[in-house]
Formats: C-alpha cells, sequence, structure tokens
C-alpha cells in the first residue's frame, strides 16, 4: 500500500510540474526582461522585489539583503540578494537553491532582442536564459509543484537570488557565506541550477587565477619612435613569450576531473583584453590620435588551472616568463598585480546531494547521470570554502555552451525536465 501511495504522490507531483508549464514561461520571461548586468550591476533590487512577491505568495518568508562594502556595492548600484525559506511541519534537513541573478553584457551578433524573452520552437530567447534564469524559474517551479502536492514536509526549502556571480560572487554568495546563510547547521544539501545540461551533476569546478601585466615605457613623439619606448611593442614580446612557451606547456596538461568539455580537460588562459596609449575618446569625438609614443600597456589574464596544479607554480609560471624578458630584453619592465584566486572545488560523488539528483534524472528522463566538472568557476567556490559545506552541486537546464554567446536560449522541455528532476529530490530528502 505504502509503494502504491507513493506512486500515486509522485505521478501527481510530475504532473504538477507540467501543469506549471505556461507559469514557467512567463516566469523565465519576465527574469529575462530585467537587464540585470554585471557590470555594473544594473536593476539587482528590482529582481529581488519580484522575486520577493512572487515567493511570498507561495508562503515563503523572505529576507532582502544588501552587501554592503564588496567589491561593486555602491549607492549607485548596490548589490541585492534574497533569501526565501518555507518550513516544514517537523525537524528535517533544509535543501537550498541558489540562483544568481545577473547576466554578462549583451556583446554582438544577435538576431533576437536580448531582453524580449522571445518564445519561438520552444525555446525561450535572451541574455540569462541559460545562464541562469531559466534554471531559477525551474527551482521555483519544482519548489512550488512539491509544496502543493506534499504540504506535511519536514525540514526546509530555501531558495535564494544572489548578486555577482559573473564577477566573482563576492557581492552575493561570498557575503551570504561570511554571514552564516550556508552554515551546515542551517542548511544541509546545496543545489545550484547552472547550465550544465539537464542529464548531469556537476561536482565542481576548475581553478581561477587573474591578474593584470603592465608594460612600461617612455612617451615620445610619434615621429621620432626612437626617442621613446614603446610599451606596446613590450606587451607583444610577453603576448609572443605566451604564445611560444606558456600556451604549449598548458595544453601539455591533463587532469582527472570529469570537465567539459573535452579542451578544458586541459589548463588554460585567456586574455581577458588589452588597453595601450591613449585612452578611447568618446564616441562623439571626430578628430584623430595624437601623435604618442605609449609609456603603458595593460593586459587582464584569466588562467584557468587544474586541480593538479599548485596555485603557486600558476603564478610562477607567468612571472618566471616576465623575468626572463626583463633580463634578456632592452629596456623592458613591468608589473603584475593579482585580481583574483578561485581554488578548484569537487564535490564526492557519493555525497547525499549527488546521489539524489542522479537518482532522479535517471528516474525522470530514462538514463543514467553523467558526472562532470565545470570548466569555469561558479559559487560553488564560496559554499565550499567560506560556508564549509561539501554537500553542494551545480544541476539545471541549459547547454552550457550556449552561455554568454549571442542569442542565448533556454529550451522549455530541459526546464520541465530539470524541474521534475529538482522537484522528485525535494521528496527524498524532505518527507
Amino acid at each position: 500500500m505504502a509503494d502504491s501511495r507513493r506512486m500515486i504522490e509522485n505521478s501527481k507531483l510530475m504532473q504538477a510540474v507540467t501543469d506549471r508549464r505556461d507559469d514557467l514561461i512567463a516566469l523565465t520571461q519576465d527574469l529575462i526582461r530585467m537587464p540585470t548586468l554585471n557590470p555594473p550591476g544594473l536593476n539587482y533590487r528590482e529582481i529581488c522585489e519580484y522575486l520577493d512577491i512572487r515567493l511570498r505568495k507561495s508562503g515563503f518568508e523572505t529576507e532582502l539583503i544588501r552587501a554592503h562594502g564588496t567589491p561593486g556595492d555602491s549607492d549607485k548600484y548596490p548589490r541585492w540578494n534574497i533569501v526565501a525559506r518555507r518550513s516544514g511541519t517537523r525537524p528535517g534537513d533544509c535543501v537550498h537553491f541558489n540562483s544568481h541573478t545577473d547576466v554578462v553584457e549583451v556583446g554582438h551578433g544577435w538576431t533576437k532582442d536580448p531582453f524580449g524573452g522571445e518564445l519561438s520552437d520552444g525555446k525561450i530567447y535572451g541574455r540569462g536564459a541559460c545562464d541562469m534564469k531559466g534554471g531559477l524559474a525551474a527551482s521555483i517551479i519544482a519548489a512550488e509543484a512539491f509544496l502543493a502536492t506534499y504540504p506535511d514536509f519536514a525540514g526546509a526549502i530555501e531558495i535564494s537570488g544572489t548578486a555577482d556571480e559573473e564577477s566573482g560572487g563576492y557581492g552575493g554568495v561570498a557575503y551570504l557565506a561570511e554571514h552564516g546563510y550556508f552554515d551546515p547547521a542551517r542548511v544541509q544539501h546545496v543545489i545550484i541550477p547552472e547550465p550544465l545540461n539537464k542529464d548531469r551533476v556537476c561536482l565542481g569546478h576548475r581553478g581561477g587565477w587573474w591578474a593584470e601585466i603592465e608594460t612600461f615605457g617612455e612617451i615620445a613623439h610619434g615621429s621620432m619612435p626612437f626617442l621613446g619606448d614603446c610599451a606596446v611593442r613590450h606587451m607583444g614580446a610577453v603576448l609572443n613569450a605566451f604564445e611560444e612557451t606558456l600556451y604549449p606547456a598548458m595544453a601539455a596538461r591533463h587532469t582527472d576531473m570529469p570537465v567539459v568539455p573535452e579542451g578544458a580537460r586541459s589548463s588554460t588562459m585567456n586574455i581577458n583584453s588589452i588597453h595601450g596609449g591613449q585612452p578611447e575618446q568618446d564616441d562623439d569625438y571626430t578628430g584623430l590620435p595624437a601623435h604618442c609614443v605609449p609609456d603603458s600597456c595593460r593586459i587582464v589574464i584569466d588562467r584557468r588551472f587544474l586541480a593538479e596544479e599548485n596555485i603557486d607554480d600558476v603564478r610562477g609560471e607567468v612571472r618566471a616568463l616576465l623575468d626572463g624578458l626583463k633580463a634578456n630584453r632592452d629596456r623592458f619592465d613591468y608589473d603584475l598585480r593579482e585580481m583574483n584566486v578561485v581554488l578548484p572545488s569537487m564535490t564526492d560523488r557519493d555525497a547525499p546531494v549527488v546521489q539524489v539528483i542522479a537518482a532522479e534524472i535517471e528516474k525522470v528522463l530514462g538514463k543514467p547521470a553523467e558526472f562532470v566538472a565545470s570548466p569555469g568557476t561558479y559559487d560553488q567556490k564560496h559554499i565550499d570554502r567560506i560556508g564549509k559545506l561539501k554537500n553542494c552541486i551545480a544541476y539545471g537546464p541549459g547547454i552550457l555552451e550556449l552561455a554568454h554567446k549571442p542569442d542565448e536560449y533556454i529550451g522549455v522541455e530541459d526546464m520541465i525536465d530539470s524541474a521534475k528532476v529538482m522537484a522528485g529530490a525535494l521528496v527524498k530528502i524532505l518527507t
């Protein structure tokens, strides 16, 4: 009898998710239509207030929390977060769904309105659709369907919408972790609905090291460059050393972490930006540049490293190349400024939340879950390192390779399936 009742209740739960299809679409569209661009950090308060109204209607108690004093926080661009909690009828574990609300710049090449939330052929388009407003919407629908089907549950459900993941998460999850919101005594299971594909459990991520390198020169008249020293040419030597030495060395390294896609199983580095010489003028400036030899050039590097690499070796490898140039290149000098460090993070495959989500993926999708690691970092790093909570994964709808791309989209069926997996996980943990 008990097994029969569970089957009936599970069927009702899956139907409750399916019945919320139109609501899921509308919710995702509403979230996309709020341009929460980071940088600089637009509309954080607006999206938190929207979620506040939505979640209070579902019986959640909510807190809006500003991360005062964190990087980027100001009166013009305050870093707002929301944490919502719905407690059950008796003691038990807490399951926390964490989603970041910020999105990256739009970029070029779009054929859709990046903040239109257009629904076409079963896909919702827009910046942040896949990364990760579709995942946020799916987690809300999963929780609401569960609450409607299992009102007498144990423990608690939390849903958070947090700031600044795209720029390190210090005004979002890091701040909350520092203030005890991810204390293992308060929260026992964390699911982050990042777009790693609906049939995958993401156990963690590679490490990241961000640094700014500046080369120096001497300003002079551009018609007599021999009287100055071109900092941009010095930076060219840096980039050449990277091409000849560092990139081949990184490509030869491989990790045992199950990182996807395959290319990310090696170490990688992206030249994030380069700035040299005169600053760019305003768009309405119609004059020509002055004739000057640039006395400064700066690049920002984004180095992703493997669990098998040591952060001191990552730093030292770059500095050794720069020191080699300083010793052998006439008038070469540089400055290296570290901007951020994130160590690799991995949850054990036998962790409770991993096993529950994997079982629900197989039940809903009819095939075994794939276990992966992310090529980029996400907010698990703060839950792990600051919150000391190890039972944390990323699981959510969306195709990883669409993140930050033009015409980003989320599939409606993928969101439905992921919501069913998340709702099923709530049943396993809280009933």
